[in-house]
């Protein structure tokens, strides 16, 4: 028997475990009560940050715009 770890399970909640990790997986979180809890407390990480939406502030925004505007007009010049 494997003893996973909570790094193991995060490839197998978005899927991208391999099929011999996944099944290995799925059948301890049916016998490992303490492995089934922290696989529970991803899901519902997973499903809280689903629901934020971040976007930078303006100020950000501007400032990279003006920079990449300022960094083409002295390529500009040099070329």
């Amino acid at each position: 028997m494997h003893s996973f770890m909570q790094e193991d399970l995060i490839p197998y909640l978005y899927g991208e475990a391999s099929v011999e990790q996944s099944n290995a997986i799925k059948t301890a979180l049916e016998t490992d009560w303490i492995l089934k809890e922290k696989y529970e407390e991803l899901v519902a990480a997973q499903r809280d940050l689903g629901s934020y939406r971040i976007s930078p502030r303006k100020e950000a925004i501007d400032f990279i715009l003006n920079y990449a505007t300022k960094s083409i007009g002295e390529f500009s010049v040099k070329a």
